[in-house]
């Protein structure tokens, strides 16, 4: 099974991408918002038919992205039947199994640190998706959204600590850069379940964290009883062209449409001269400034005018591109597989 852990930095969420390498489909467990064009990025980088959008539960810290993953990719969201969330394409309860491709997951309630919380369990017991029901080294928080310690504490010791000691737990979140745990770690270690520690001991625990409630949570929590979708329609993005961010973030145009639209945009070539002049030959128009000539020439380009940079492969143009991103240019595009490609497509060379 393919596996990927994306992380979110200024939730400290963590998000999963599983996929059957046989069937290319794939799942996507508690995606961020703001991480909408990542996580899209690399799955059609990868090939995917993205088949579910899980939440684990219903977030307060930030907004999930299983809305947006429904309209941009036609995924099924998927939520537990006791978040009372609405829109939810697949309302999952305790044993449910959700299959993409060979590969399975089995829903396994784990309410506690709210009462909809749903870990889930691969069908090999190899590993386990837990949420914020089971962190590393500690325990997702009790004291909103009906969230209860009794019942988190019989939810960890009843569904997680009884998988496999060599099973391992990838939590929702870390504030600490850990990325992964197992049970028999957090069955002896984990400060507030592990060990000796006993049910009241664990309610002492929760009890007196003392945290304040999420930044977000006034903003999130609404949305997520939503599956993120937004109270008001999204502005329609103003799109020169069909330009698709990579999951590397570079902004990427195909050469058929260039070619169909030559006149829409400034083409800049950043090969060297007895490149641009070499057996690839180069676009029609096109405007000649060095890869390591082009900082010191920014201000002799138009910032009213797009601008699709090319070179030999893509690799430089790529950098190049986000020079000029970061460099103000509102309208930048790295031409996909640079010249090699246009001239295996047979598009006209001058």
């Amino acid at each position: 099974m393919l596996l990927r852990q994306l992380f979110d930095p200024r939730s400290s969420t963590y998000t999963y991408l599983l996929a059957d390498e046989g069937t290319r489909d794939a799942v996507l467990i508690d995606p961020v918002f703001e991480q909408l064009g990542r996580d899209v990025a690399l799955i059609r980088e990868l090939g995917l038919t993205l088949r579910y959008t899980i939440d684990t539960h219903v977030h307060a810290d930030h907004v999930t992205a299983a809305w947006l993953c429904k309209q941009e990719l036609g995924s099924q969201i998927v939520v537990s039947a006791q978040a009372g969330a609405e829109g939810v394409d697949v309302p999952v309860h305790h044993g449910d199994v959700l299959r993409f491709g060979a590969c399975a997951l089995e829903a396994r309630a784990t309410p506690g640190h709210t009462d909809g919380c749903t870990s889930y369990v691969t069908a090999d017991h190899r590993a386990v998706f837990t949420g914020d029901a089971l962190l590393i080294r500690a325990a997702g928080r009790t004291d909103f959204q009906h969230g209860d310690a009794r019942t988190l504490y019989r939810s960890v010791h009843g569904q997680l600590f009884t998988l496999p000691a060599d099973c391992t737990i990838y939590p929702g979140h870390d504030y600490q850069g850990r990325t992964v745990t197992s049970v028999a770690e957090e069955r002896e270690h984990n400060p507030r379940l592990g060990g000796e520690r006993s049910e009241d001991d664990f309610v002492g625990t929760m009890d007196n964290l003392g945290l304040a409630h999420p930044k977000l949570l006034a903003v999130a929590l609404p949305a997520n009883l939503r599956c993120g979708r937004p109270e008001h329609p999204l502005p329609e993005v103003a799109r020169w062209a069909p330009v698709m961010r990579s999951y590397a973030g570079v902004p990427q145009l195909e050469p058929e449409w260039l070619d169909e639209h030559r006149d829409a945009a400034l083409v800049l070539d950043v090969r060297e001269p007895h490149e641009f002049n070499g057996e690839l030959g180069h676009i029609r128009d096109a405007r000649l400034i060095p890869m390591g000539d082009l900082r010191a020439q920014l201000d002799a380009l138009p910032r009213d005018r797009p601008i699709v940079v090319v070179c030999r492969s893509g690799g430089r143009s790529a950098q190049a591109s986000l020079i000029l991103e970061g460099a103000g240019f509102p309208e930048v595009a790295n031409l996909a597989g640079g010249m090699i490609r246009w001239r295996s497509l047979g598009l006209p060379v001058a």
